[in-house]
Parts: C-alpha cells; sequence; structure tokens
C-alpha cells in the first residue's frame, strides 16, 4: 500500500459507503464517514448497533468505497478498498479512546452512538471504474 492512499483515504471531508454481507449472504451497504486509515494495512470505524456490526461478527469481510463525480464516467475518481476484520471491541482503553475523539470532533450524541470498535486490514485495493489501470490513477 502507499501513503497516496492513506491521504486519499482520509482527506476530509469525505463520505463513502461500506459493503458487508452476513453469513447467509444478505448483503448490506451503509453511507459512513467515520473510518479512517491509522497506517497503510489498518482501517478502524466506530460502529453503532447495525447491519454492518451484525454482519462483520458473522462475516469478516467488506468494502469501503470512497468515489468522487467527474464530468463523465472515465473522470470519475474514487477506490475500493477491500478490508478484513482484525478486531472488534466494545468495551477497553482503545474503544474509550475512539469514542472520545469522535466525540470531541462531532459532539457528545456520538458518545452513546458507537457500540464498538472495528479495526481492519486492507487486502486488496482497487479503481471505482477497473478498466485494467492502476487505484493510484483513480484517485
Amino acid at each position: 500500500m502507499s501513503s497516496k492512499l492513506m491521504e486519499y483515504f482520509n482527506r476530509a471531508p469525505r463520505i463513502g459507503t461500506i459493503s458487508t454481507a452476513g453469513k447467509d449472504g444478505s448483503v448490506d451497504v451503509a453511507v459512513m464517514g467515520s473510518p479512517r486509515m491509522v497506517d497503510e494495512k489498518t482501517v478502524v470505524l466506530g460502529s453503532g448497533s447495525n447491519r454492518t456490526l451484525a454482519n462483520l461478527r458473522e462475516n469478516p469481510h467488506a468494502v469501503y468505497m470512497i468515489m468522487e463525480p467527474g464530468e463523465g464516467l472515465m473522470d470519475w475518481k474514487g477506490v475500493r478498498v477491500y478490508l478484513t476484520l482484525k478486531d472488534l471491541s466494545t468495551s477497553g482503553p482503545a474503544f474509550d479512546d475512539y469514542v472520545d475523539q469522535l466525540a470531541k470532533a462531532i459532539g457528545e450524541a456520538a458518545r452513546s452512538m458507537i457500540k464498538a470498535l472495528v479495526t481492519l486490514e486492507v487486502a486488496e485495493v482497487r479503481p471505482i471504474v477497473d478498466m485494467g489501470q492502476g487505484w493510484e490513477q483513480s484517485i
């Protein structure tokens, strides 16, 4: 991976979607702005009690997609970041630190909404429009 991906992934403001599937194959996609890359292979996000969290508990694979519109389809920018669950914590120092930071950034209401700190490993990165170019050309 590269620092270019990390810089792009953490750019603010930005929003993307996270796609997950349960063990039965039921698929969910959710709009999410909280994921952050903490190093070139690790993404962390806070989650409420929702389908994303339920699916990650059953199936460790997810995709986070960031899109930026362009004039035409081939001008759109963005990436699909394929992720694998490494850790899911609902308490402890790392969870508390994350919730404290989020509350400072977006308000105290976030404190009661976050039920889990999810840590994911970057498995693969692909452009949003895959015409054989590298993902670096798509961001």
